[in-house]
């Protein structure tokens, strides 16, 4: 099926990494960074929530835990959409959601309709500007998809980077409601514009050549389902160890008596250093391949993630915050490039949807454990622990993967 879009010719392989590629790829960064504040603004507003409400700790990340969760179901969801009708059309309907969501946000009475607002966002919003962008801009590069794909994931980085200082600005002055009115109505005004460049449909490419060597159906010697679902549990667990600092710096920081603005900084700061870590990363990928380079990210978060145990002064954290983002942005767009080297073109809005929701699943599950265990324990380090934990079994599974792709094919049979 021809994807909906503006009725041109069928297109040719020679668009690949063409003028009109960049410009994609230029407008997919756009709608991430803004349509990805739905990752970071419930991540700034946490102690507001939590007092307006009164509720514990690990009841205030349940707005997190829902977008996360929508996002998991959406990713899914929109990368079906993405594979049948184009990218054009989760991106039209992220943007509306988006909006809608905010403002319905906006008005909510209780912790349960606010957490409901947030998974709307998280299903029909956010989700629609990661996975299916990602796994669309794949389609559109070749010799240079390593760094296409991670530019295109920075989106949310980029969000992350911009949206938390302004967010909490407008926190102090105006409040929590009137700022989520704002980026509702922002949303709704910036993104549909930038929606309707992706209305062109992918070019033609062949098909992923390891996808189509494999014996009896097989990848790596598994099932492609097998190795769909390896890749799934690597994402829960490497984003379980991520969600740590991710989700709960800002409050960690209100802890410790630095101030939730210290805190917001610290996670703009984190994530300005994991976009240039995913565009290095993404350069990584064009020489090493996704396999190694998922290992490589693994091992660098684990050691970044460790400096929280003996660092919680004011300077240090700032520091261990920039190391933290240096050391792990290369993690998640190494996922849709392993999908993009062992399965076919035509289910890369799926499977790629599918790999990336599974690092959402991670970073709810971990943002919820994390606030838990502060609750149980009234601090972090036990979090963290956890998370390294988590982090080790992403490097188990990434190492072995590696492994078995260097082994000769017979030897998988």
């Amino acid at each position: 099926m021809v994807p909906i879009g503006t009725g041109a010719a069928p297109p040719r392989s020679s668009e690949v990494e063409s003028p009109y590629a960049w410009l994609r790829l230029a407008a997919a960064v756009c709608l991430g960074t803004v349509g990805g504040v739905g990752m970071w603004s419930v991540v700034v507003v946490l102690p507001a929530v939590q007092a307006e409400f009164g509720v514990a700790r690990a009841g205030a990340s349940l707005p997190y835990t829902l977008i996360t969760l929508g996002l998991v179901m959406g990713g899914v969801l929109m990368g079906r959409l993405a594979d049948r009708f184009g990218a054009v059309v989760p991106a039209v309907i992220g943007s509306v959601s988006l909006g809608l969501g905010y403002l319905a946000a906006a008005q909510a009475e209780s912790l349960w309709l606010f957490s409901l607002a947030y998974g709307a966002i998280g299903l029909l919003g956010t989700a629609a500007v990661f996975g299916p962008l990602v796994a669309d801009t794949s389609l559109w590069f070749s010799r240079r998809r390593g760094i296409a794909v991670a530019l295109c994931a920075s989106g949310n980085y980029f969000a992350g980077a911009v949206w938390p200082p302004v967010i909490q600005h407008f926190v102090e002055t105006v409040g929590w409601r009137q700022t989520h009115t704002g980026i509702g109505l922002f949303c709704l005004a910036a993104m549909l514009p930038l929606a309707l460049v992706l209305r062109r449909p992918p070019p033609l490419v062949a098909p992923a050549s390891v996808a189509d060597a494999g014996r009896a159906g097989q990848v790596l010697g598994l099932p492609p389902n097998g190795l769909q679902a390896l890749l799934a549990l690597a994402g829960v667990s490497c984003c379980v160890a991520m969600a740590m600092p991710q989700v709960h710096i800002v409050a960690y920081c209100v802890d410790l008596g630095y101030g939730a603005a210290r805190g917001a900084e610290m996670l703009s700061l984190m994530l300005a250093c994991g976009v240039a870590s995913r565009l290095a990363f993404g350069l990584v990928m064009d020489r090493i391949g996704g396999l190694a380079t998922l290992l490589l990210g693994s091992m660098l978060q684990a050691t970044a993630l460790a400096l929280f145990l003996p660092f919680d002064g004011l300077a240090s954290l700032y520091a261990v915050s920039a190391v933290f983002g240096l050391f792990q942005g290369g993690i998640v767009p190494s996922y849709a490039m392993i999908v993009r080297e062992y399965f076919p073109p035509r289910e890369a809005g799926t499977r790629v949807g599918l790999a990336l929701s599974s690092t959402l699943a991670g970073m709810a599950l971990g943002g919820w454990m994390s606030g838990a265990i502060f609750d149980a324990t009234g601090s972090y380090q036990a979090a963290v622990v956890n998370g390294l934990v988590w982090n080790g079994l992403n490097m188990a599974i990434a190492a072995w993967l590696l492994a078995r792709s260097r082994r000769p094919r017979t030897a998988l049979a």
